[in-house]
């Protein structure tokens, strides 16, 4: 089955608990305003990749003793079948995993995934295709109403444990405030062209706090590094 993503990020820190292999799919008919990831939206955009392809990523973190695997967006949902597979599949390696992952907490790796829509919204071909994941951060994003909730972005969005292995590892946060950055700063060498390299592609991962933008804007100006597309501003 192929499947559209935006990107792929391995260890991903800042979108659940511990070191996660982070899948961004591509395609958002939610488009909220103040969105930092307007580049997911268009539903042609990133890349067609198959599911084993991501699989075999989520293998690998495995491997390394990753803690979960975060799938965000665009908008997950807006693939079920794909998405489904794609949980299908991480649940299967996961339960063939020999270790615990590197956060030391004793639990295997869990499934998180991030959706616009809002608990009321999850029909029924939409909870099938969250069969498989531990927990589920719903909700539109607003940026009017900001939060310190650690992994959410706005005051109304929920994050629910669905597994008993959600709620071992997510009850605790459910109420916890964002402690240090929200975002982790990832630069990616681009292909060389003409014999000379680039500039650097910059990603920020994570859900900002109110005004973290700017600042991580500001932080690698600083550092000589100027952001030419920022993906949050239309």
């Amino acid at each position: 089955m192929r499947i559209r993503v935006s990107g792929t990020h391995f260890p991903l820190e800042t979108l659940g608990p511990g070191r996660r292999l982070g899948i961004w799919l591509q395609g958002c008919p939610l488009a909220c305003h103040g969105c930092m990831s307007r580049h997911t939206w268009e539903r042609e955009g990133g890349e067609s990749m198959s599911v084993e392809a991501l699989l075999e990523l989520w293998r690998t973190a495995l491997a390394d003793r990753a803690d979960g695997l975060t799938v965000s967006g665009g908008e997950p949902l807006a693939q079920p079948e794909a998405l489904s597979e794609l949980l299908r599949g991480a649940a299967r390696l996961r339960a063939a995993q020999t270790h615990p992952g590197a956060s030391g907490d004793g639990h295997p790796a869990d499934l998180l995934v991030y959706t616009g829509y809002e608990q009321s919204e999850l029909n029924a071909a939409r909870q099938a295709a969250l069969a498989h994941a531990d927990a589920v951060v719903t909700g539109r994003f607003r940026i009017a109403e900001p939060t310190g909730l650690v992994w959410r972005g706005s005051a109304n969005q929920r994050l629910t444990p669905r597994t008993g292995l959600g709620r071992a590892r997510y009850t605790p946060h459910l109420d916890r405030e964002a402690q240090g950055p929200a975002l982790q700063v990832v630069m990616e060498a681009l292909p060389v062209s003409g014999g000379r390299a680039g500039p650097p592609a910059v990603r920020l991962l994570g859900v900002p706090r109110r005004g973290e933008l700017s600042y991580s804007e500001r932080w690698l100006r600083e550092r000589g590094i100027r952001l030419r597309e920022p993906s949050w501003r239309p």
